[in-house]
């Protein structure tokens, strides 16, 4: 029998989403201590559900525990930059092929792009871009697939986060979206992959010139 995965208690639940929170939009650094006990005064909380906050965000990889320096915001260079974008070319792409192909509804991206062309604020438009891509995605048919993009999905926010901080570059990233969303929404997947890999290539190239990304697919230059 497959198992049920256990329900995340709710004060717990608070707690991940206000720190990862906090942590994608710039208010907690990378490197930053993350002190048990002054979270839970923040929060109102036990330390109990503080810790378990934490020890799913080490498994999502936003944060690292350590015995001896205890539990910090991960830090975010040009090694982790490349992990997590060689990823993200290598499945991202292929996975918007596949849901344009199929012809999923692509409603829900262009309500997220909408969303991000409409906010107020850093937090509220680095979350409707993170729902634009896993909107691409997420319809791919395979939802396998789908998780593993999920998987990196916080730390690429990550990245995003940092890159940001240093250099803003929402305007031409939003023009790259709303030319990705136009090719997957005529029903060219393979001109809309390659526009999404050019995108995901080029953005952490201007952000860590070292990171050593492929700039090309296996469909040609991206």
């Amino acid at each position: 029998m497959t198992a049920v995965p256990t329900p995340i208690p709710s004060r717990t639940q608070f707690v991940l989403e206000e720190i990862k929170r906090r942590i994608l939009t710039g208010q907690l650094t990378p490197g930053q201590a993350l002190v048990e006990t002054e979270l839970a005064a923040q929060f109102g909380v036990s330390k109990t559900p503080v810790r378990e906050a934490l020890k799913t965000l080490a498994g999502t990889g936003l944060v690292v525990m350590n015995q001896y320096k205890g539990v910090t915001v991960r830090m975010v260079d040009a090694d982790m930059a490349r992990e997590v974008y060689d990823v993200r070319l290598l499945l991202e792409p292929e996975a918007l092929k596949r849901a344009v192909r199929r012809g999923a509804s692509l409603d829900a991206a262009r309500d997220a792009l909408t969303r991000a062309d409409e906010a107020d604020d850093t937090a509220e438009r680095s979350l409707a871009n993170r729902e634009f891509h896993r909107a691409l995605y997420l319809p791919c048919g395979n939802p396998l697939l789908g998780r593993m993009l999920d998987e990196v999905r916080d730390q690429a926010a990550l990245v995003s986060a940092v890159a940001w901080a240093a250099s803003p570059s929402w305007e031409r990233e939003a023009g790259e979206h709303r030319e990705i969303l136009r090719l997957a929404l005529e029903g060219d997947a393979d001109g809309a992959a390659r526009a999404l890999h050019a995108h995901i290539a080029s953005f952490v190239q201007r952000a860590f010139p070292d990171a050593g990304v492929e700039a090309q697919g296996e469909d040609g230059p991206a």
